[in-house]
């Protein structure tokens, strides 16, 4: 593929995954869902199973008895008995001399007043009562709606709605609401449940069900995307339309240092944001899909920067917009053994540069393996065993991740490269060591010896390996700065490249390919791996 090509493949892949990406975005903006995304919806974490095996036997004094519960009966005095009496399909338990005693929809706190009202109908009041509700009634309940398992679940009247949907495995990520539960029955709804209440406060209602009651989970409707300074940075569910963020702040906790608030909406399949003070929260209202993100103004006019290595001060540090590393380093206590001269930089934007160019690589890599023609059938045998090789080759190279160093000589101004949020600056430590890896057949760490050249560094590691590719050997540079040395080149002698203390020098290998494209694409993808992340990989 000559340059052209290349240039016309690439652009193809950003047309397409462009296209892709406007597609989704208008797809989240028309179904104004986040189901995709990573971040944890606030309040799934409570169904872990935690609840399902528990059972309410606490007292409450409000709750009504029902057909099946359990009666502990004490008395003594001029009469006495002791029972377990269970409340029959009537309503009733009986009592010896006594006879029937109608309880049911009676309250709980009532319990012993019935029974001894009862009793002076037939006993003076030398008899005393003791009356306990020992065993609620079981029931089952239907859970429906947006759980993972629908079906009827077996507990007691008390259980509370917490257990019932723990026993069907809990929400649908995504799908069900925390805030609008319902519980019907006989087809009718006679209560509504908000999770976020237990959720926040620590309150749950005590509800008394019936057998046959439904537990109805709703579709969420309305929900926003929270972060930055704040101790929930979830997804949150609101109740109506819209609710101004400062009810959202209710609930999201923002941390003390948080002042300033980003809101991201859509507007004509377009992301939109803007900047907000916290004394326009009342006024500024969220709809679904948008997007809060929480932030000190402090940090909008600093950065924080990273510092490693051999030095003596702080790991990190908060500095102005605009500071260079020729200001970190004039302000860094060095110690004997920095090595200053070679000072080096890691960033973000940089890393996920060089991850983009590898993943550009790999794609070109797998079009050419399935793309590649065979003119008889053995060969069609072996490219498809290239091919499942040559998947899992993408597939371990893409769990690498590049390091994102910056490269930095000495003929660079220091003073013109201003540091960005979350850069890292490594000061190494002074090194007396060369590292051979690759394919040589001892790769090692050897001690730094001046009159060595890269051929003689390599024959100490026992010579070139099988595998070596002589026209693909790297000295790597403490700061950074790559360079490549062709041992069988006139032009690539080895008086042309010196060997410095702190040096790597790495040796890739041969890829076992017939095609001559798939061979020169993993060439250079394995050559990038090994400059962007210090990592020398196997093609097969």
């Amino acid at each position: 593929m000559n340059k052209g090509q290349l240039l016309l493949l690439i652009l193809l892949l950003n047309q397409i995954l462009f296209a892709v990406d406007v597609d989704l975005k208008k797809m989240d903006h028309e179904q104004s869902k986040l189901e995709n995304t990573t971040k944890m919806y606030f309040g799934e974490q409570i169904f872990q199973g935690n609840f399902k095996d528990n059972q309410q036997l606490r007292y409450n004094p409000n709750y009504l008895i029902n057909v099946g519960d359990v009666i502990s009966l004490k008395l003594w005095g001029a009469y006495e008995f002791t029972s377990e009496l269970t409340v029959d399909k009537q309503g009733n338990i009986f009592v010896p001399k006594v006879g029937d005693v109608h309880l049911l929809g009676l309250s709980n706190n009532k319990l012993k007043d019935k029974i001894r009202s009862s009793l002076k109908r037939v006993f003076n009041n030398d008899v005393y009562v003791y009356a306990d509700l020992k065993q609620y009634q079981p029931i089952s309940v239907f859970i429906s709606g947006s759980v993972n398992k629908v079906g009827l679940y077996n507990g007691l009247s008390t259980d509370s709605i917490l257990q019932f949907i723990d026993k069907a495995g809990g929400i649908v990520r995504g799908q069900g609401s925390y805030r609008n539960i319902t519980i019907l029955r006989d087809k009718n709804p006679i209560k509504h449940i908000d999770l976020y209440q237990f959720l926040i406060d620590g309150k749950i209602d005590t509800f008394q069900f019936r057998n046959g009651d439904v537990v109805l989970v709703n579709p969420i409707e309305n929900f926003i995307e929270v972060d930055g300074d704040v101790n929930r940075p979830y997804i949150f569910e609101f109740l109506g339309s819209e609710v101004s963020v400062k009810e959202v702040m209710y609930f999201i906790m923002p941390k003390p240092t948080a002042n300033q608030f980003m809101l991201t909406k859509w507007n004509e399949n377009r992301e939109v944001t803007s900047s907000h003070s916290f004394s326009e929260s009342a006024n500024i209202f969220v709809k679904n899909g948008m997007k809060l993100k929480f932030f000190s103004e402090y940090y909008v006019n600093n950065i924080e920067v990273k510092v490693e290595g051999e030095h003596q001060g702080v790991k990190k540090i908060i500095l102005k917009k605009g500071t260079t590393l020729y200001d970190v380093l004039a302000q860094t206590k060095f110690t004997p053994l920095s090595d200053i001269k070679n000072a080096q930089l890691y960033r973000k934007s940089v890393a996920n540069t060089q991850k983009q160019l590898i993943e550009v690589m790999l794609k070109d890599l797998e079009a050419r393996a399935f793309t590649s023609d065979s003119s008889t059938v053995e060969e069609a045998d072996i490219r498809n065993k290239e091919s499942e090789m040559i998947l899992k080759f993408v597939e371990r190279v893409r769990k690498v991740h590049p390091l994102g160093q910056v490269v930095i000589n000495n003929e660079d101004d220091l003073d013109e490269i201003y540091l960005e949020e979350g850069d890292h600056v490594v000061i190494p430590k002074r090194s007396n060591i060369v590292i051979v890896q690759g394919e040589v057949n001892i790769p090692n760490a050897l001690a730094y010896r001046k009159a060595y050249e890269i051929e003689d560094y390599i024959n100490v590691c026992g010579g070139y390996g099988e595998r070596a590719n002589k026209d693909k050997i790297l000295l790597i540079k403490t700061n950074g700065e790559v360079f490549q040395y062709q041992s069988e080149s006139f032009f690539g002698s080895s008086s042309s490249l010196k060997v410095e203390a702190g040096d790597s020098i790495l040796v890739l290998g041969k890829t076992d390919s017939k095609n001559i494209l798939i061979a020169s694409s993993i060439t250079k993808v394995l050559y990038q791996v090994a400059v962007g992340a210090a990592v020398v990989l196997r093609a097969f």
